[in-house]
């Protein structure tokens, strides 16, 4: 196995993508304590809104226009359908659900595109390679890199600058208490789902430049992969949960690449051994210093 300069390029585009993934469903597990198995449905919904967009002609700004359409609506509408009727129940039942609405947006995407999906030409351009000294890196590396900066600094903005931001992390702490010191919980959870569901619409876009046909199960591996990401980084705490979903997203892309072909299939093999070797040395994560549980 031969890891080039290539190779590392393209873990560092995967890991980008793969971070903002784990911050998307990191912000809903800190305020609502719930791990969203749909979310990759999310980004799935909006990998077919960009490839309706591109079959009808349409311009690009118009798909990407649908895809964050699609993906808010759905969004909003699992938090006031799913998610609010069922929170004050216990965290099995709310998990059940998300696993119900995963599969009814997947069947739902097949029953009305078919197995075979849809191909969306329309981003077509931002695979295009640059050549770099030697290494061909693609446009939509770079752009991934610099999306997810940018967001996950406007994250941190967010979160430690506006008063809407110290309600969420109060409301993660505790979200009794910060009932009756004012927090409207239903605003600040609201609001977490939208920022999620936009981080998804990105990670849409960016999956589809890299992989134009788009099926009912779209993203859904690399939802179960930033999953076990974020459980190794540390799903309690947002820092670490992204460095979680940027490692196991950067191994998988090297590694994808370095490894021969006749042996790449083994890659999800690899991948989550390390995850059950990693939890088994350090059960709240990898990159979980603190003494104190943070939640968000």
């Amino acid at each position: 196995m031969t890891v080039t300069w290539q190779n590392l390029a393209d873990g560092v585009a995967l890991g980008a993508i793969y971070a903002l993934m784990a911050v998307g469903i990191g912000l809903v597990f800190g305020v609502l304590r719930l791990v969203n198995f749909a979310y990759g449905q999310l980004i799935m919904a909006g990998a077919f809104a960009l490839a309706i967009s591109s079959q009808h002609g349409w311009p690009l700004w118009v798909g990407i226009v649908l895809c964050f359409a699609t993906v808010l609506v759905l969004s909003v509408a699992m938090d006031y359908l799913v998610f609010r009727p069922l929170r004050g129940h216990s965290p099995a039942v709310m998990l059940v659900a998300t696993f119900a609405v995963a599969f009814l947006l997947e069947n739902g995407a097949l029953m009305k595109f078919g197995a075979l999906g849809k191909i969306a030409t329309s981003v077509a351009s931002l695979n295009r390679p640059w050549t770099l000294g030697g290494v061909e890196i693609r446009k939509i590396s770079i752009v991934a890199v610099i999306v997810t900066v940018v967001c996950l600094f406007l994250l941190y903005l967010l979160l430690e600058r506006t008063e809407i931001g110290l309600q969420m992390r109060a409301a993660s702490m505790d979200s009794a208490t910060a009932r009756m010191l004012g927090v409207r919980a239903n605003r600040v959870i609201t609001l977490a789902v939208l920022i999620s569901g936009v981080f998804a619409a990105v990670v849409a876009i960016m999956l589809t430049v890299q992989t134009p046909l788009v099926t009912p199960d779209f993203a859904l591996r690399d939802t179960i992969v930033v999953l076990a990401g974020v459980v190794v980084g540390g799903l309690n705490r947002p820092i670490p949960a992204t460095l979680g979903g940027f490692a196991i997203g950067f191994a998988t892309g090297v590694l994808g690449g370095a490894l021969p072909s006749n042996q790449s299939q083994y890659l999800p093999t690899f991948v989550f051994a390390v995850v059950i070797l990693v939890l088994l040395v350090r059960p709240r994560g990898l990159f979980d210093f603190s003494k104190t549980v943070e939640r968000v």
